[in-house]
């Protein structure tokens, strides 16, 4: 198996979580904070696209699906436009909310979709270059791709948990 397949599989893995976190729950379970500071489902998945959209779209040279694709403006968030949830407040979580899953899903489909555009346009020499100098050492593009993977899958882990609290015992 080549590095670009692995990294392929690992991004369907994310999908699959984040699709059984999200599906067949309103927009009241999908806000839903087990308490005051902690993060809802939509801010968990909300914010591991947004990373994943920007780390990608950075590295590929592209725009993000955020603002070309207009999600921006469908979620009508009150938070800046360049926003990815990093460093958010309680505060600032509670202001991510959906009017439906679907909104949130096809969001991420989209990231998603351009991530597999991408990972299937590379080849294991891409994993070398480096993407990020601000670092020591520098980080290269399948540094990233590992740290924006572990990344989602931490986040789509806890919308899996928080979706556990909120439907057990139904």
């Amino acid at each position: 198996m080549k590095g670009t397949e692995v990294l392929a599989d690992a991004f369907g893995r994310i999908h699959d979580v984040v699709h059984e976190a999200v599906e067949g729950l309103e927009p009241g379970q999908l806000d839903a904070r087990t308490d005051p500071g902690a993060n809802s489902i939509t801010w968990l998945v909300w914010h591991l696209t947004r990373v994943q959209d920007d780390h990608v779209a950075d590295a590929a040279g592209w725009e993000q699906v955020w603002h070309a694709q207009g999600w921006d403006e469908r979620f009508a968030l009150p938070l800046p436009p360049g926003s990815t949830g990093y460093g958010h407040t309680a505060k600032d979580a509670a202001a991510v909310r959906v009017d439906s899953g679907g909104l949130l899903l096809g969001y991420f489909d989209a990231v998603h979709a351009q991530t597999r555009r991408f990972l299937d346009g590379l080849s294991a020499a891409d994993l070398d270059r480096v993407v990020d100098e601000r670092w020591d050492p520098p980080v290269t593009l399948g540094a990233r791709l590992v740290s924006v993977i572990a990344d989602d899958l931490q986040h789509a882990g806890q919308a899996a948990f928080v979706r556990g609290v909120l439907t057990r015992g139904r």
